[in-house]
């Protein structure tokens, strides 16, 4: 079975750092898509920041210059950094991967979700 760990939200202050983590397991697919995404009380879910294979990372524009998206193959392991935090960050953050089946439907897997409240 395949899943999606994450780590990393908390409390932070405003103009602070994060670093989330997701961790995947249980899978020998080719990964074709992963990213992180948000949803914040009262709104819906949106991405973030995603990573296409063979392309360069994409981000939505409230978040550009301030957040990164990378993986470590060796580690089977996504992250996202967060820097220059901003009250509008507060949300839980979902880690999400698509995976390649020869023959089958697209695999898509979610993380559990993590909780990043930025507050003074």
């Amino acid at each position: 079975q395949v899943q999606l760990v994450e780590s990393g939200g908390g409390l932070v202050q405003p103009g602070g750092s994060l670093r989330l983590s997701c961790a995947a397991s249980g899978s020998t697919f080719t990964v074709q898509a992963m990213g992180w995404y948000r949803q914040a009380p009262g709104k819906e879910r949106e991405l973030v920041a995603g990573l296409i294979s063979g392309d360069s990372a994409n981000y939505v524009d409230s978040v550009k210059g301030r957040f990164t998206i990378s993986r470590d193959n060796a580690k089977n392991t996504m992250y996202l950094q967060m820097n220059s935090l901003k009250p509008e960050d507060t949300a839980v953050y979902y880690c999400h991967t698509r995976f390649f089946r020869p023959g089958l439907p697209y695999l898509e897997v979610w993380g559990q979700g993590t909780l990043v409240t930025v507050s003074s």
